[in-house]
Formats: structure tokens, C-alpha cells, sequence
């Protein structure tokens, strides 16, 4: 592929609700610009886009690709991001790389919750956008229908500014509504003029009454131009709609049929013609040697400088770290500098990647995506920059995974195998977590669902060749005492030579902290045990508190008072005391009425006004109390609660179903709270069957 000036470029990220054909919009934009010489299909899993095993086998893109698309002397960098919400790492991979969005609608499924996440998503980093309405070819697809409900969520803001034509519930052509002029199917991809339809004009007066008006206000001489009644020109239109574009005023809408490849070169050209390239975006980080903010702007003449946005790791084509040129001009042979891991990179050479297969460039200029293989200190969200201007740009945040499952390796000696996988998928996917709860001898796996974990355990066995299972966690208890006990208790053994001879007598009661295992006091008088002592029972008590005796798990909030007891001169030995001490703490921590706590969370869940009834109500089913609800923009509300931890299992799929996948959630530990008595007999009871 040739070299494209930062001018020539447009990074366009494709969002949109899961199937509703941001794949197959890809296949049909390759196609009409001649990348490639056949559409590909989902269903025949044979798209440049989803090229991973798993997305063949689920008929789903897992993971975000770029496709580069060459049109009207210009570079489309196409970014497909998946539509599920278990994927949202790489949508917000994508996002942050992008410098408008198309949203994908489905003429027949209509605007959906994926549809409204997109619009969310672009409002958040200040995207301009275009909505493209595919499927335009199925009976009973209605754009003016999806039209009415863009209008109605988003206002004024949306235009049409094409409108299909239909014969016998088909799409045969349509009308173009800045040029008013219509046009009609003769192949794929082909068309040429026709008559406007009687039944199309309609519509079409008020798609374009919308749009003159919207041109009308860019300014005051267009404004006294459209009061006179006077015609716009075709190309005072699209500068008008450009201007309006980019300052997302204005969200043209489109539509077409990805199958056919209809209204395909029609987006091609808007795209082109309507958003931004990168130079008119703005871009800043910080010089690490000067302190100063450095504006990249996406400027070819300043100082090298790029950010690592997303990273695959294909264990057939090695890695790739796909970055974006936030100035300057990459080159091959260039030397570049991580001021996040201080170590230099050397590319060799540099590659724009169409699906995941990698096509060698010369060079990539400010703006430009593209790849570069096997960096090895390199990760997602790092900088590459000169070591004479160490540049250091801001990472992109990230949605937090609180879905989790405890993993088990399926067949011994393969621990490491899973774990070297794992790291290998974790440096793909920013919204992966394994980590080791060694409190509770468990491997965890965090994930954005639990569609996610599932996946992630398909391609462990698919990729690298090892089995885990997946299995419900344990929760981290905590066992603790809530009256006195008063305790006497003596070691002694006798075998022949030296015994063994260690008493104690201790007190032991609630010493008011949560947070610290155990408090030790000494109140021996009259040298009952000798001082050099001490040190052994409080060794004793270290190893006590690591198990309780009432179910085995951390024992916290313990006062333990040793204030008697007896030695032998020979028998007596730290060993002994030790024991004794040990022995001690068994009995008097089950006599001072011992309880288990629970861990209880701080649960904040962010729902539409619609559905807080139903997720209060759920709430107090996981034994949750609800502390308030606040307000926020977009008709939603905050829902903050206390839930205990054992109460968030399956959360993440229970409140997407409740709320239509409108729902959010994020939590935090803390404290410990004391559990209802058959949560305590129910855990006691579990803890026993293990030992």
C-alpha cells in the first residue's frame, strides 16, 4: 500500500449494536474499492474482519481489526470493533484511536441498546459521527421508522440525507437528498438515474427541509439566503455539512445493503468528504525532559511520536503493536524510545495490517495507523517517542472487569503452560485479569462477562492447547470472637531424656479492630513464665490466626491476654510454649461465642429511571440495603447499596437481562460485616465437607 500524507487519512472506528453489520460493511467497503474481488459472509466465516477461530465458530467479531480502504485518493483506516458488551476494551481501544464513527443500524432490528452505548461512546470523546443504516434490502427494514427514532432520542441534530426506494418490499435505489436526484440499481454496487418516485417525495421534502435548515444556521448570510427562498448550491451543501460534521451538529444518515454492496460507495465518499483528517484534530502529551505540554497535533514536521493503542498476540504471526502517529514520520529504520518502560525499540520494519495479515510500508505519516512486530517491552498504552523528546501521551481509560471465576488447571504439570497463555492474552486484552488469591489457595479470572471467561477458556484450548475449568469462587470469610473467654491450658509431654512442658492461662476477648489479626498482652507477675517466653506464645498466636477453628479462614479482631501460667527449668521450652499456646487459642476462641464475618461490597449501579424498581428489588433479594439513589444526566439514575460479595456472583448477566443491557455496575470492597446465622451454618457445613 503507498504512503498517505496526514491529509489524505481518516481513522473511522465502526460501532454499533452486536449483528447489526459493521462486519459485513467492511466486506462490502473492500469489495467496491477493490480490495478485494468477493464479499465474504459471517456465516461462511470467511471475513477479512473476524479471521480468529472463535469469531468464525460464534458467527461474532471478538476483537477489534483494522482494515485500511483506499478511496478517492484518500486512506480510510477502517477499525470493526465488536458489538457485545463483554468486548468493550476493544471498542474502547478503537475509540481512542479514531477520529469520527460510523454507527451501524439495522434497518430491521431498528435503534438498539448498542446503538445507544455507540452514541454514549462518542459523546465521550467528542467523535463526529454518521449513521449508516444497513439491511435496507430485507422485507421489512424501515428507515423512516429508524429516522423518527434517532429524531425523537437525539433531536434536531439528524439528517437524512439519502432516502431508499422500494419496490415490492426491495431496495432498488434511492434518492439523494442534497442533490435531489435519484438513482437506481443495475448490479452490485452499480446504479445509474432515474425518476424520483411519486411515493418517495414526501419523505423526501422533509428530509430536506431538515437538512437546508441545518445549513442554513452555519451562517448569518446562509440564514438570510434560506428566509429569501433562495436554492443552495450542491457544494455550498456539503461544505456547510462538513463544517457541521465535524462539530457534531450535525449526524447525516445514511443507509444500504451490505449483501449487495447498495449505498456502499455513496458512505465511502462521505466519509471522505465530511469527517475530519487527523490534522484537524488536536493531540498533547507531555516532553518528560522539559515538563512541558508537547502539542503533537498530528503534525509530520515535529518530533516522532506515537501511541500503542491495542496489541495482538497471534500465536502463528507473533505480535503486533498497532500504534497511531501522533507526529512526525515513522520510519522502518528509526530508533524509538518507551519513556514508560525507559528502553529503546528498534521497528526494522513497519506494516499497515488488513485483517491479521501484515502488508509492509516504507513509512507512516503524523495520523496514520499501522503496526509494528515483535516490540518486546512495548505494551498497550505506552508512548513511543525520541530519546531526545521523550514524549509521554495520556492512556486511554479503560472499562474495569468485575465479572469473576475461579480456574483450575485440567491436567497436572500444564500451570505454567496456562499461565504463559494467560499473560499472552492479558497483553491482547486489556479487560483480562488472572490473578492468584493465595488467602483462599484459588486462581481467579476477571472478565467485562461472563460470555468473556467462556471465550477466553475456548481459546486457551483452541490457541495454546491447554484446559482450565471454570467454577464459582470461594469468598474470602473472616472469623472473629464477640464475648470473653478465660482459658488454662497445659503442655506436657514426657519421652524418655528432656520433656516437653509449657502452661498458660490467657484471657481472651473482642479487641474492636477488624483490620489486624490479633493484639498480644503479657500480664505475668512474679516471673510465672519467664520473659524469654513471650516471644513463643505470640508465635503461637501468629500461627493460630492464619486458620481458624471454627471453618478454616482468617481469624481477625482478637484481644489475647497471657496472664499466668508455669514453667519446668528443664522440660520448659519455647517449642512448648508455643504449643500451648496454640491448644489455648482453639479453645478459648471457641468458647468467646465466635462468628464468621462476610465481606460486604459498595455497589454503585447506573440504570435508566425506568428500570430502578426492578433493580432495588433484586438488590434486596442478594441481601443488599440500599443507601440512596442520585440523579444523573441522560434520564438515568446512580443506585448506591452495600451488597455482600457473595451476593454479586452472576450479577453482570442478571442486571443486563433486568435492564436490557442498559445497566452498569462497579463495586469495591468495604468491611466485614457479621453473617446471618445460616449463611454461617451453610459456610461451617461447606468448609467441613473439604477438609
Amino acid at each position: 500500500m503507498k504512503v498517505y500524507r496526514t491529509d489524505e487519512i481518516r481513522n473511522v472506528v465502526l460501532l454499533g449494536h452486536g449483528g447489526s453489520g459493521k462486519t459485513s460493511l467492511v466486506e462490502a467497503m473492500a469489495y467496491v474499492s477493490g480490495a478485494t474481488n468477493r464479499i465474504g459472509k459471517v456465516s461462511d466465516a470467511n471475513t477479512i474482519s473476524d479471521f480468529d477461530k472463535e469469531e468464525q465458530k460464534r458467527k461474532f467479531s471478538i476483537s477489534t481489526s483494522l482494515i485500511p480502504i483506499e478511496w478517492e485518493k484518500a486512506k480510510i483506516n477502517v477499525l470493526d470493533t465488536p458489538g457485545y458488551f463483554d468486548f468493550v476494551g476493544e471498542v474502547e481501544e478503537a475509540v481512542s484511536a479514531a477520529d469520527a464513527a460510523v454507527i451501524v443500524v439495522s434497518g430491521k432490528a431498528g435503534v438498539q441498546v448498542g446503538t445507544e452505548k455507540a452514541w454514549e461512546l462518542c459523546e465521550k470523546y467528542h467523535l463526529p459521527r454518521m449513521i449508516y443504516v444497513t439491511e435496507m434490502d430485507v422485507d421489512d427494514a424501515s428507515f423512516r421508522q429508524i429516522v423518527e427514532d434517532l429524531t425523537e432520542r437525539y433531536g434536531k441534530c439528524i439528517a437524512p440525507h439519502f432516502s431508499p426506494i422500494r419496490e415490492n418490499e426491495k431496495l432498488v435505489g434511492y434518492v439523494n437528498v442534497i442533490k435531489n436526484a435519484a438513482r437506481r440499481y443495475t448490479g452490485i454496487a452499480e446504479r445509474e438515474e432515474c425518476e424520483i418516485p411519486d411515493y418517495c417525495k414526501p419523505y423526501l421534502e422533509s428530509y430536506r427541509e431538515k437538512l437546508l435548515e441545518a445549513v442554513a444556521e452555519t451562517s448569518d448570510a446562509f440564514m438570510e439566503r434560506y428566509f429569501a427562498g433562495e436554492e443552495f448550491s450542491i457544494e455550498e451543501i456539503r461544505a456547510a455539512m462538513r463544517t457541521e460534521v465535524m462539530n457534531g451538529e450535525i449526524v447525516p444518515v445514511a443507509m444500504g445493503s451490505n449483501l449487495q454492496a447498495q449505498g456502499v460507495a455513496n458512505l465511502l465518499s462521505d466519509i471522505v468528504r465530511f469527517f475530519p483528517s487527523p490534522d484537524y484534530c488536536e493531540c498533547a502529551g507531555i516532553n518528560r525532559t522539559t515538563n512541558e505540554i508537547f502539542e503533537a497535533n498530528y503534525d509530520f514536521s515535529l518530533a516522532k511520536s506515537a501511541y500503542v493503542f491495542k496489541t495482538m498476540v497471534d500465536p502463528f504471526i507473533g505480535k503486533y503493536s498497532f500504534v497511531k502517529v501522533c507526529s512526525g514520520v515513522l520510519k522502518g529504520d528509526d530508533v524509538l524510545y518507551n519513556p514508560d518502560t525507559d528502553s529503546e525499540e528498534k521497528p526494522g520494519k513497519l506494516y499497515t495490517m488488513i485483517g491479521n495479515k501484515p502488508s509492509e510500508v516504507s513509512e507512516l505519516f503524523a495520523g496514520d495507523i499501522g503496526a509494528i512486530a515483535k516490540l518486546n517491552n512495548t505494551r498497550t498504552g505506552d508512548t513511543l517517542a525520541t530519546k531526545a523528546t521523550p514524549v509521554l501521551y495520556g492512556k486511554t481509560d479503560y472499562s474495569v472487569p468485575y465479572t469473576y471465576m475461579k480456574y483450575k488447571v485440567k491436567k497436572k504439570g500444564e500451570e505454567d503452560k496456562v499461565s504463559q497463555a494467560l499473560a499472552r492474552m492479558m497483553a491482547e486484552d486489556v479487560t483480562l485479569k488472572a490473578l492468584v488469591d493465595s488467602e483462599n489457595r484459588q486462581s481467579l479470572l476477571y472478565g467485562m462477562g461472563d460470555q468473556h471467561l467462556e471465550i477466553v477458556a475456548s481459546k486457551l484450548e483452541a490457541r495454546y492447547k491447554v484446559e482450565i475449568e471454570l467454577e464459582t469462587p470461594k469468598v474470602a470469610f473472616r472469623e472473629t470472637i464477640r464475648k470473653k473467654s478465660d482459658v488454662d491450658t497445659k503442655y506436657k509431654k514426657q519421652s524418655g531424656g528432656h520433656g516437653q512442658y509449657g502452661h498458660v492461662k490467657m484471657r481472651f476477648e473482642p479487641s474492636g479492630d477488624l483490620e489486624t489479626p490479633y493484639v498480644f498482652e503479657e500480664e505475668v507477675v512474679g516471673g510465672a513464665v519467664p520473659k524469654n517466653y513471650f516471644p513463643a506464645v505470640e508465635k503461637g498466636l501468629q500461627e493460630s490466626v492464619v486458620k481458624g477453628p471454627l471453618a478454616g479462614y482468617p481469624v481477625v479482631g482478637v484481644k489475647a491476654v497471657l496472664y499466668d501460667g508455669s514453667y519446668h527449668p528443664v522440660d520448659s521450652s519455647e517449642m512448648a510454649f508455643k504449643t500451648a499456646t496454640i491448644q489455648a487459642f482453639k479453645k478459648g476462641f471457641m468458647e468467646a461465642s465466635p462468628v464468621l464475618l462476610e465481606p460486604i461490597a459498595s455497589l454503585k449501579v447506573t440504570v435508566p429511571d425506568d428500570y430502578t424498581g426492578d433493580v432495588m428489588g433484586d438488590l434486596n433479594k442478594r441481601r443488599g440495603r440500599v443507601l440512596g439513589m442520585t440523579p444523573i444526566a441522560g434520564g438515568k439514575q446512580i443506585i448506591e447499596a452495600d451488597v455482600p460479595m457473595t451476593g454479586l456472583f452472576g450479577y453482570c448477566t442478571v442486571l443486563r437481562s433486568m435492564t436490557g443491557g442498559r445497566g452498569s455496575y462497579a463495586y469495591e470492597f468495604a468491611r466485614y460485616e457479621q453473617a446471618p446465622s445460616d449463611v454461617q451454618e451453610r459456610e461451617i457445613a461447606a468448609r467441613a465437607t473439604e477438609e
